[in-house]
């Protein structure tokens, strides 16, 4: 991010300051909330667009997930990235404890889904050190990077060593994690979200035990003064980021527990926001501090379009945001996402069911077409699992049998990356009559012409969700919903509870 206050140039955008830590995402949604609560004040609206700064979205992939599809009244689901730059560039150094690194880095990243029905949304962590498979990306000098395998989840963000770090990388990196398309994408700092607990006068959180100066630096050599009492505290500015940021002397001393703290002290922020309401002397200061702390993506580079999407929160109750951090597992110093759970929480959201499995697509779900209709005699079909669910491919060859295909293979395919289900077929005269028929048992999956012999069926994490949905025999019933409602932390949830992890 450029410094602050200089207006975002037309082409290409104003660079992004290095990603800060957590903080970032915490001030995205929060910038959102504040913006749907000035829409229509025109003063503020000046304000806002003078503010904004945008990136080049040239970086974006060409193989992107295909976007939402809107019902007869408009509504469609909205992806929002959230992306915390560790920048300690400008002021930021000073808030941050430290100077100026040579290269963009992000911290924190949430991937926010609003629903259809405008009345739930869902925001999920990816912890930084998560091992993810971090897609082709643009770097300064034109050319674009190869695939990295296993790599890093933050380093996406740092791809080309730039100050102002790569945020259509991240981007890209989600997107092909997630199976959803990111329709845009913010870049937050240090300096705005202290400036924006100022302009709210503070916000009331938990902290569950004194922290120390040692704590906030480990590299002080002693325990020093009491930086944060335990106890419910109204916080703001230096004191506010602290609280997100300290991860010594909490819970376990890890960066995913310090994501717990930051989803609490997001929930207060809205509460704080949405409970103050439409007061102009009030909301002009946080409006303010809010856009001058974004980078935004071209799609959001004007305060209308802000406020136009912040306006599509504003049915949302405070019981029904959510957030959760992606399943993970420690991998000896990184992380691994846990697999197939990972893609069930990704399945649930694109088939924009809750955590607690409930539809909200804003519409009630089509009666499926009766399965006994698909007669599959004479075709032969071999189906390969391209998820990490185990036991999907013997699922769904037990489907077609049931339907009388003939099933020639049933195993993994090569990669496991598949989000959408792809149908290959050949370039025989029959060879596109037999793939339609055989689609009629996975809805919403990609044809294929390949030089093949008959059909493959290569399955990806939507089967699951698809066919949960639709009742389809054979198909693995969601298992997740119960678990996901459970690791989830509303924004009316206790403000003293899940602060950590141990």
């Amino acid at each position: 991010m450029g410094v602050r206050g200089r207006k975002p140039e037309r082409k290409g955008g104003r660079g992004i300051r290095k990603p800060r830590s957590r903080k970032r995402w915490i001030i995205g949604i929060a910038a959102s909330v504040v913006v749907l609560l000035v829409a229509g004040a025109g003063a503020i609206y000046l304000k806002l667009n003078a503010n904004i700064a945008t990136f080049d979205s040239a970086g974006l992939s060409k193989n992107r997930p295909a976007a939402a599809k809107a019902d007869a009244n408009g509504d469609k689901a909205v992806n929002v990235l959230l992306i915390g730059s560790d920048t300690r560039a400008g002021e930021n150094g000073k808030l941050g404890g430290s100077k100026a690194g040579p290269i963009g880095r992000s911290d924190t990243t949430i991937l926010l889904h609003v629903y259809p029905d405008h009345k739930h949304a869902v925001g999920v962590s990816i912890p930084r050190d998560s091992l993810v498979d971090i897609p082709p990306c643009l770097l300064p000098d034109g050319k674009w990077s190869a695939d990295q395998p296993a790599a890093m989840f933050n380093s996406a963000f740092s791809m080309g060593n730039t100050e102002k770090g790569n945020p259509a990388c991240t981007q890209n990196t989600i997107e092909k994690l997630s199976g959803l398309r990111v329709d845009h994408t913010m870049v937050i700092d240090f300096a705005g979200f202290a400036s924006m607990t100022s302009a709210v006068h503070g916000v009331e959180v938990c902290v569950p035990n004194n922290i120390y100066q040692g704590d906030m630096n480990p590299n002080l050599g002693h325990k020093g003064k009491v930086v944060l009492k335990a106890g419910m505290q109204n916080l703001q500015g230096q004191q506010a980021l602290d609280y997100v940021r300290v991860r010594h002397g909490v819970g376990d001393n890890s960066d995913v527990g310090r994501m717990l703290r930051q989803q609490a002290f997001l929930s207060a922020l809205i509460s704080k926001v949405k409970g103050q309401g439409m007061n102009p002397t009030t909301l002009l200061p946080l409006a303010n501090a809010a856009t001058k702390s974004l980078t935004v993506d071209p799609g959001l580079g004007s305060a209308l379009k802000l406020m136009n999407f912040g306006l599509s929160l504003k049915n949302i109750d405070l019981k029904n945001i959510q957030f959760i951090t992606a399943p993970w597992k420690y991998a000896g110093s990184r992380i691994d996402l846990v697999h197939p759970d990972v893609d069930n929480l990704f399945a649930e959201l694109r088939a924009d069911r809750t955590l607690e499995g409930v539809n909200a697509s804003g519409k009630t779900a089509p009666t499926p077409t009766p399965s006994a209709a698909v007669d599959g005699t004479g075709i032969m079909v071999s189906v390969y699992n391209g998820t990490y669910t185990g036991g999907l491919a013997a699922k769904a060859a037990d489907l077609l049998k049931a339907h009388n295909f003939t099933v020639m293979n049933s195993t993994n395919a090569k990669t496991k990356d598949h989000t959408v289900t792809r149908i290959e077929y050949g370039t025989g005269a029959d060879a596109k009559a037999h793939a339609d028929t055989v689609a009629k048992l996975f809805p919403g999956a990609q044809l294929v012409q390949l030089d093949t012999t008959g059909v493959n069926v290569v399955l990806g994490t939507d089967y699951v969700a698809a066919a949960a949905k639709s009742g389809t025999p054979g198909a693995t019933p969601n298992p997740s919903a119960t678990d996901l409602s459970k690791q989830a932390r509303s924004a009316d949830a206790d403000p003293c509870s899940k602060l950590s992890y141990g």
